[in-house]
């Protein structure tokens, strides 16, 4: 069925309406988890507490002559992972730990740099003060080797702590945009309007921004910065007026999916991802929906379930006769990632996207187009989604209302 685009008309807002509304009976039928659920941040002295009886359980164990040892929540194991559609992925209570053994050649480096970085959040907590991840790395990249291995002890320090970083006074820097129609006020009472026509950097302190304000009908996440900054070249904010548009510039950082988590928990309006028809792309909207597996023990905070996949669709490929010379085939990395999201605990629970994958599955010769090189059918494409198709398609409205994909 071919469609003419005619540009947002009140039919196209009534949709997102109604698609609203069923959002928010969801909400009230229990279906989804309430705002602030989760990780709850954690005053100065309970994280000072927290991290006293674990340096004094480190002194008891050497007054025994015994070698003191960390215990941490194993996060790379799906056995420790549990799947619910209003949450997505989160660590079960009682979950497999490993230890990091001071008296152990394999471990013991990592077993003191986690006491260093202890130290250095007791300091932070104690003085008040905030310091980014990549501020305690420079702090001696020698020791430390490479960001990576900072990341990943702030995380089990979270996990062990069981406190979002914030309570940490651990900051992330943000890599994330936002434009259209969004007012706020940051922590320390600086006023920031996303209407301008230039895009606003998502804020490093996502808990400490308020007075949030916006009239916008949907929250549209773009995965690439070149097809958010090619949007708003083409004044897309305006056109589709009003909404709001981010990015996390590829895989988003936690700023980002907190900004993203904190409008859905405060507006509740409809939020939609645009995003490459490759496994990775597809991942991308996976950690936005239902959040990673690294992630896991913070997911009430940063999990969105209610996100809808827009596109690019697999079957978008075929039905709107890319040219095969924009395509790029399927490598065997994009092969492995795309049998791994197939395992995933939720998508016995999405079968749309089980149909959409199974595309590439079934000629993966055929291979995917990036956002990059179709950009001249992106118009096109989110005009026949979101004027046409979510309009004149009775079934596809009707996929919205049963919140099925």
């Amino acid at each position: 069925m071919a469609f003419t685009p005619r540009g947002p008309e009140a039919s196209f807002f009534e949709v997102l309406d109604r698609h609203r509304a069923s959002l928010l009976a969801a909400l009230r039928r229990g279906g989804e988890e309430p705002a602030g659920g989760g990780m709850r941040l954690a005053s100065s002295s309970e994280v000072l507490s927290s991290i006293e009886k674990i340096i004094q359980d480190i002194v008891t164990s050497l007054a025994r002559n015994e070698a003191p040892a960390f215990t941490i929540d194993n996060r790379s194991s799906w056995e420790n992972i549990k799947f619910e559609d209003s949450v997505g992925l989160h660590m079960v209570s009682h979950c497999t730990t490993r230890k990091i053994k001071s008296d152990s050649p394999k471990s013991v480096k990592n077993f003191a740099l986690i006491l260093k970085i202890f130290s250095m959040i007791y300091k932070l907590v104690q003085s008040n003060t905030y310091a980014t991840k990549r501020d305690i790395y420079y702090t001696d990249s020698q020791l430390f080797g490479n960001q990576t291995v900072v990341d990943n002890i702030i995380n089990d320090i979270s996990c062990m702590l069981k406190v979002p970083r914030r309570s940490l006074h651990i900051l992330s820097t943000s890599k994330g945009l936002i434009a259209g129609d969004l007012k706020y006020l940051e922590e320390d009472g600086t006023k920031v309007n996303c209407t301008r026509a230039t895009a606003v950097a998502v804020p490093s302190n996502i808990q400490g921004i308020q007075n949030l304000i916006t009239d916008a009908k949907f929250l549209l996440i773009v995965e690439k910065d070149a097809t958010f900054q090619r949007l708003l070249d083409d004044n897309f904010c305006n056109k589709m007026s009003p909404c709001i548009m981010v990015t996390g510039k590829g895989v988003p950082d936690v700023n980002t999916r907190l900004l993203i988590k904190k409008l859905w928990d405060t507006f509740h309006i409809p939020v939609f991802t645009l995003v490459d028809a490759d496994p990775h792309g597809i991942e991308i909207m996976c950690i936005y929906k239902y959040g990673s597996m690294a992630m896991s023990f913070e997911a009430h905070n940063l999990t969105v379930p209610a996100i809808r996949w827009l596109g690019l669709l697999p079957s978008d490929i075929k039905r709107l006769n890319i040219p095969k010379g924009t395509l790029i085939p399927l490598t065997k990395r994009d092969q492995m990632k795309l049998d791994s999201i197939l395992k995933r605990p939720y998508i016995t629970c999405q079968p749309f996207w089980r149909k959409e994958m199974a595309a590439h599955q079934a000629s993966p010769s055929l291979g995917f187009s990036r956002q990059e090189h179709w950009s001249g059918y992106l118009h096109h494409i989110l005009k026949l989604f979101f004027l046409n198709f979510y309009i004149t398609s009775n079934c596809y409205v009707h996929c919205l209302a049963v919140n099925c994909c």
